[in-house]
């Protein structure tokens, strides 16, 4: 098994992904990896860290980054010798068997989608973030990568999320949600009411309609949604987890006995900010697309890249797209005996 890495994506390139990688070779065993990217740039680097004499290591010169904040199709058309787009194109050749970056999210899914294309079957992808509930993780897609849905791309997505729930979190039977403005049948859009209608003849678990609070809820394991309001979920979460820490600090720093508490509850800040993060699991996999990809955060750290390339390969051991294609082909052959 080969791993293409994007190693000039993110806001900390080349250093925090090559550290990354060091890491999970070190940590891990079972796959090899293709470092992408301006080795010129990434030479100091690369013999500081030994990887120029692990035989598990090898490598591919792009001469290209696509900033983030660049436009992601221009970019990719502008800039095809880019290390996502040459990470992407040796997953598409067959020379790798997934794909990691924390660069440019936009990048990412263009790059892709181009290079990789979408599995069989599959009319866009998307993104599959796992969201801090009440006692465990849930399953949030799309997060971005389709922001324009029609209600077979949210069935497909019902799908796709529950095959990563099961494997990524050990849940059998994920249930699954659909997000909505409350949690009766008749509430929501066009495009949910009509998502309602397929996902319910579909081998899953459905449980129906559910509304923003249920997410943290323990309500379901899996939160169906078209891109744009995953991304603002998404988006209003990580706002809301920084001003919260912002406000105990404040709070606790008022008077002496306060930050003596607050001294002492350490370890529970800790906790809270470790469920908070993604650096768990390094990424969340852009699904539907014809190799495994781990998109991780721009800021991620050598962890959080170490954590991205582990859930990789774990994917690509575990076989997830067959997986996916299975059940596509179980719900089609199904939707299409229900609608005769």
């Amino acid at each position: 098994m080969k791993i293409a890495i994007d190693a000039m994506g993110g806001d900390y390139a080349p250093l925090s992904v090559l550290e990354g990688t060091a890491e999970a070779l070190s940590c891990y065993d079972g796959f090899n990896v293709i470092l992408v990217g301006n080795l010129p740039e990434m030479k100091p680097i690369v013999e500081k860290l030994g990887l120029d004499r692990n035989p598990r290591v090898e490598f591919a010169h792009a001469e290209q980054v696509v900033k983030m904040d660049e436009s992601s199709v221009v970019a990719i058309r502008a800039k095809k010798d880019s290390s996502i787009t040459v990470a992407a194109t040796l997953v598409g050749k067959g020379k790798a068997d997934a794909l990691v970056t924390v660069g440019h999210t936009g990048a990412a899914v263009t790059a892709t989608i181009v290079r990789m294309r979408t599995l069989p079957g599959v009319e866009r992808p998307a993104i599959a973030v796992l969201m801090p509930s009440k006692d465990r993780k849930v399953v949030m897609l799309d997060a971005g990568a389709t922001v324009d849905c029609k209600p077979e791309h949210l069935a497909q997505f019902a799908v796709m999320g529950s095959i990563y729930s099961r494997l990524i979190l050990g849940i059998e039977n994920p249930s699954i949600g659909i997000m909505s403005n409350g949690d009766e049948d008749i509430k929501g859009t066009d495009l949910t009411k009509g998502a309602f209608k397929l996902i319910s003849k579909m081998p899953v678990n459905f449980m129906g309609n559910i509304e923003g609070s249920d997410i943290f809820n323990d309500v379901v394991d899996v939160v169906v949604c078209d891109g744009f309001v995953g991304n603002a979920i998404l988006k209003s979460c990580e706002g809301i987890s920084k001003s919260a820490m912002h406000w105990l600090k404040t709070a606790f720093t008022k008077n002496p006995f306060r930050l003596t508490t607050a001294i002492l509850a350490q370890g529970a800040f800790q906790e809270l900010k470790e469920m908070s993060s993604g650096e768990e699991y390094g990424g969340a996999p852009l699904l539907g697309i014809n190799g495994i990809v781990i998109k991780g955060h721009g800021s991620s750290s050598p962890r959080a890249v170490r954590n991205a390339i582990r859930v990789a390969a774990d994917l690509v051991t575990k076989r997830m797209n067959e997986q996916i294609l299975a059940k596509l082909q179980e719900s089609n052959a199904l939707l299409k005996t229900t609608t005769k």
